[in-house]
């Protein structure tokens, strides 16, 4: 399209109006050329045929989008009150999105502010690959944008390129395999400011709840094993499962899994808030959050999530390993570790624990990072949604190269929370424990249950996805 062309319907359509009746009689224009038959409403088709016959570019499937989520009265069509309402929302949208890119608020966005803007999501390119995006957005020639040329080339679309990276590639939100130390997921302004956020972590924490349900016998056994299993003392999987099943009964096998669902949700939302506050301080210029600072930024709100609920973890591992009798519940629990061994057992293996998180983050980001960015420069086409498999490939690898690195942490940990339970064992101090392990069972001996607990990775993440996307469109939060 000529730029004289580009020009003439910017003004027929997207002129900036400077009071509500302009906005309404541009709208007005709009519909009636838009609804061809003259029937009080638009169609896909008609949307479709007239946005292309203007020549407004628009993406695979966008019609179709901007009649899904304005058609109110579910007819199949917009009539102009609905048309009208989906044109300035999204204008809106498309107004946070403009200023958020609009580093330094001078009304136009240039290449360097582009290569920034992917830089704060992970996505390192040079500067050729920012121009060539920005020059698929400008029209005049300036080599920048402003936010008419912004509106023309995007109001037609349901959704921005940088935008749909953030909000199609979360994957601590979505995917949970009983660990909560990943780096938490990055929400778009839009996400923030209609408050879908927390419908997303209340889905999460939800899904989380299932699937650690769900895959609670093979974390009890992972446990049993760190714990009881040694060069002398073997355990193997059917062997432990038939000790818990001859100890306890089958209810034996979800011992210690109320207390580990009910610590989702203070954790997920201390380590969100405290995230953000972190992010706030450590950016060192107006808002701009690059990779290494998003990983400190994640690792510090890991660490204060983890502190603060720390005392139910140590309960859960005493919960998971207690024999028939030992113990009526949580409280019970909790008054009797008080009353023998003081507030200090609360915090047993703190330290390891808080220690885990560097790899477990680290890598974690790294190996999704590279995934993602593999992805998004090999395959996306019209969408930067990467489809569930690749979203669950992802995420599972990454999160499986976290725990390998933070394993044997993770061991060290649960031995220290479980010691004092234990008849006749040692109380000892990480390093000590550390020791003692290797000159006894060699390095591996680091990685003892590390089958159960890879074992239970798939059918986690699986079913948390599945419960996720039905408790996301409970929650009515849309695509």
């Amino acid at each position: 399209m000529s730029t004289m062309y580009y020009q003439a319907i910017r003004r027929l359509v997207f002129t900036d109006c400077s009071c509500a009746t302009d906005a309404s009689k541009t709208y007005e224009d709009l519909f009636e050329k838009l609804d061809t038959n003259k029937d009080g409403k638009v169609d896909v088709a008609e949307l479709r045929a007239g946005l292309t016959s203007m020549g407004i570019t628009f993406g695979k499937g966008a019609a179709q989008k901007i009649i899904s989520s304005g058609d109110k009265d579910k007819d199949l069509g917009l009539d102009f009150e609905e048309f009208s309402k989906y044109l300035k929302d999204h204008e809106k949208k498309l107004r946070l999105t403009f200023k958020s890119l609009d580093k330094n608020n001078d009304g136009r966005i240039d290449h360097m502010e582009v290569r920034q803007s992917l830089a704060d999501l992970g996505m390192d390119i040079n500067q050729e690959e920012a121009k060539k995006i920005l020059q698929s957005i400008d029209v005049d020639g300036t080599m920048t944008v402003d936010w008419n040329e912004w509106k023309a080339h995007f109001l037609f679309n349901p959704a921005t390129n940088l935008q749909e990276i953030i909000r199609y590639w979360k994957h601590s939100t979505v995917l949970d395999i009983g660990d909560s130390l990943a780096i938490p997921d990055e929400f778009t302004e839009e996400e923030k400011t209609t408050g879908i956020w927390w419908k997303q972590l209340s889905a999460g924490a939800m899904a989380g709840a299932v699937s650690r349900t769900g895959t609670a016998p093979l974390d009890r056994m992972k446990v049993f094993m760190q714990v009881h299993s040694t060069k002398s003392n073997k355990i193997s999987l059917v062997g432990g499962f038939k000790q818990m099943l001859k100890e306890g009964g089958a209810a034996s096998l979800w011992r210690g899994n109320g207390i580990n669902v009910l610590k989702i949700a203070p954790e997920t939302a201390i380590k969100f808030m405290a995230y953000e506050q972190y992010k706030k301080l450590l950016s060192s210029d107006r808002g701009k959050v690059r990779t290494h600072e998003r990983f400190i930024a994640g690792s510090l709100a890991g660490a204060t999530a983890q502190t603060a609920i720390y005392p139910m973890e140590v309960m859960k591992t005493r919960l998971t390993l207690r024999k028939t009798g030992q113990y009526t519940g949580m409280f019970d629990c909790a008054k009797k570790i008080l009353q023998k061994e003081g507030v200090k057992a609360f915090y047993k293996g703190y330290l390891p624990n808080i220690l885990g998180i560097i790899p477990y983050a680290g890598i974690d980001l790294a190996v999704y990072e590279s995934l993602k960015n593999a992805w998004l420069a090999n395959y996306a086409k019209d969408s930067a949604n990467p489809g569930i498999l690749v979203l669950l490939g992802c995420g599972t690898m990454s999160s499986t190269c976290g725990q390998l690195t933070s394993y044997p942490l993770a061991l060290i940990r649960t031995r220290m929370q479980a010691a004092a339970s234990i008849e006749g064992a040692e109380q000892m101090s990480m390093n000590r424990m550390v020791k003692k392990i290797v000159e006894k069972e060699g390095f591996f001996g680091l990685y003892r249950g590390i089958l159960p607990n890879f074992m239970k990775v798939i059918p986690a993440v699986s079913i948390s996805y599945v419960v996720y996307e039905y408790m996301r469109s409970g929650l009515g939060i849309q695509k």
